[in-house]
C-alpha cells in the first residue's frame, strides 16, 4: 500500500475517533433524547411529551432564535459531513493507490473536513456578534 494512502487513513481513523463519542447515538441514550436535545438548546422538557420542550417562559429572544436554527445547521452540517467522511474512507480503502477514485476520496475527505471547520468558524463569529449585541442592550 502506498504511504500517502496509509497517511491518509491513519489520519481519516484518528479523526474518526475523535468524533465518534461526540456523533454516537449511544453516548446520548435512548431513553434521554428528548431530555438532552433540550439541554443541548438550553431549554427544559415538559409534560407535554417527548419531543416537547419549555423554557419557562413564552418570550422567546432573538438570540434564542438564532441559536437554534446555529445549532440545527451545524447538526445537519456535521451529519453530511460525517457520512462524506464515512464513503471517502470507504471508497479510499478500497479503490487502488493513484487511481481516480482514491483521488475523489481523499478530496472527499477533505473537504468535509473543510465544511467542518468552516461552520466552527461561523459557530464562533454567531456567538461573539450575539454576545455583543446583546450586552449593547
Amino acid at each position: 500500500m502506498n504511504k500517502s494512502i496509509k497517511k491518509f487513513l491513519i489520519t481519516v481513523s484518528a479523526v474518526g475517533a475523535l468524533l465518534f463519542p461526540v456523533l454516537s447515538p449511544s453516548v446520548v441514550g435512548a431513553a434521554n433524547i428528548a431530555t438532552n436535545l433540550c439541554n443541548g438548546t438550553q431549554l427544559s422538557a415538559n409534560a407535554a411529551g417527548p419531543a416537547a420542550c419549555d423554557n419557562g417562559s413564552t418570550d422567546q429572544t432573538l438570540q434564542d432564535t438564532v441559536d437554534l436554527v446555529v445549532n440545527l445547521l451545524s447538526l445537519i452540517v456535521g451529519l453530511a459531513a460525517s457520512i462524506m467522511i464515512t464513503f471517502g474512507v470507504y471508497y479510499g480503502a478500497i479503490s487502488s493507490a493513484g487511481s481516480d477514485t482514491a483521488r475523489r476520496a481523499k478530496n472527499s475527505v477533505i473537504y468535509a473536513m473543510i465544511g467542518l471547520v468552516i461552520v466552527a468558524v461561523a459557530q464562533v463569529i454567531v456567538r461573539v456578534v450575539i454576545g455583543k449585541a446583546s450586552a449593547i442592550k
